[in-house]
């Protein structure tokens, strides 16, 4: 009897020592269920905010017009090993797609801008780099090094190209006509947005944009 008595005594024992580990083991899963269901609101929440914010100060530019248009192009990186075989002198046809941006379209033609006439600026501005060698037009920084002219730096490049054409046409762009005194008239004045995006191939793309 006494044998019986002590062995259901340690059973037990065994069994609460079991549902104590059972239960802390539960406790601590709860827990760290709390603090990473904690930590991800809250980085989801200052994801929000940010992305609200960042959308927030984009001005609204709800009208926009499309041109593409193609160039073929030479030039090399100057043999700087982070380019690979890219290095060396080639080829390249970039397929650009140009988006023009307001926020009123022309009060009596309801466009963002001529088509016409903005095809025939992008046309002018391409024609400089048409069948070219950038590296005879782009040769040495301000502090002497050789210009990489990467996609991205050819995306900014066309869109200072643009929006210079732009003013020196006097191009009427939504509601307003553009001309070299837009920007001067009051610095918190959002005119437009342009975008360029250079396509290198089907499958990859740089691109610019910025307001004006």
């Amino acid at each position: 009897h006494r044998l019986i008595t002590k062995t259901n005594l340690s059973i037990t024992t065994a069994r609460q020592q079991s549902n104590n580990k059972m239960n802390t083991y539960n406790m601590i899963s709860t827990l760290l269920s709390l603090l990473c269901t904690s930590t991800f609101y809250s980085y989801a929440s200052s994801s929000s905010s940010s992305s609200s914010s960042s959308f927030a100060s984009r001005t609204k530019l709800p009208f926009t017009l499309g041109i593409r248009d193609s160039i073929m192009i030479a030039h090399s990186f100057h043999d700087n090993p982070a380019f690979g075989p890219a290095g060396n002198l080639h080829g390249a046809t970039y397929t650009c797609d140009i988006e023009f941006s307001a926020k009123s379209i022309h009060p009596t033609h309801n466009w963002v801008l001529d088509i016409g006439q903005a095809s025939t600026i992008i046309k002018r501005v391409l024609k400089q780099y048409n069948y070219k060698n950038l590296d005879d037009i782009f040769v040495k920084d301000d502090a002497g090094n050789p210009i990489m002219t990467t996609t991205e730096f050819m995306a900014r490049q066309i869109y200072l190209d643009i929006l210079k054409a732009l003013k020196e046409d006097c191009v009427e762009f939504g509601d307003e006509k553009l001309d070299n005194n837009s920007d001067n008239d009051d610095d918190d004045v959002i005119h437009g947005r342009i975008k360029v995006k250079l396509w290198e191939s089907h499958d990859a793309w740089a691109s610019y944009e910025d307001e004006f």
